[in-house]
């Protein structure tokens, strides 16, 4: 039951994900894949910085509202009973806060769409750029490598032998 559980939510979130983004198919460059890494792994905002994505703000609502109907409607059918014997004024007072509710859980899933697009984009390029070395193993090698060569100052068309090098000395 779990396992299928799982299964759905993944099938689930990658419809969400695939339709909430206008992307282009350009694959990311080796630095902006280890920028990208960086950022996420660093637990920093992502917004405006995946190159190649874009959060279509139209559809996004559409899927929030959609899933926030699939909470607030049971919740609403529950409480209806309780709710219409109550004071007009506490019925307005619940009214700004579910507004409230509603716009401040939109905003945090805005957050979670971009931050689970910018580790799509990360995986989907990973294989290109290292296919040697496996991303669950790595990837937070390759952000502290990626984070040492900038306080190194090092060029970046020396970066990708930088990196390389110091990941075949770790194995």
């Amino acid at each position: 039951m779990k396992e299928l559980f799982l299964k759905l939510y993944k099938k689930t979130e990658n419809i969400i994900i695939n339709t909430a983004f206008d992307k282009s198919d350009r694959p990311l460059s080796f630095i902006e894949l280890l920028k990208a890494n960086k950022i996420y792994n660093d637990k920093m905002s992502p917004q405006g910085q995946i190159p190649g994505i874009r959060l279509n703000l139209i559809k996004s609502f559409i899927i929030f509202v959609l899933l926030w109907h699939i909470v607030i409607i049971p919740v609403l059918l529950l409480s209806h009973g309780i709710l219409k014997d109550v004071d007009c004024h506490i019925s307005i007072i619940l009214a700004v806060l579910f507004t409230l509710l509603f716009f401040g859980t939109y905003f945090v899933f805005k957050e979670w769409l971009y931050e689970k697009m910018l580790l799509k984009k990360i995986k989907e390029n990973w294989e290109h750029h290292f296919p040697l070395f496996g991303y669950e193993k790595n990837h937070e090698m390759v952000s502290r490598l990626y984070t040492e060569a900038l306080e190194k100052g090092i060029a970046k068309n020396k970066m990708r032998l930088f990196i390389f090098d110091n990941l075949s000395k770790a194995k």
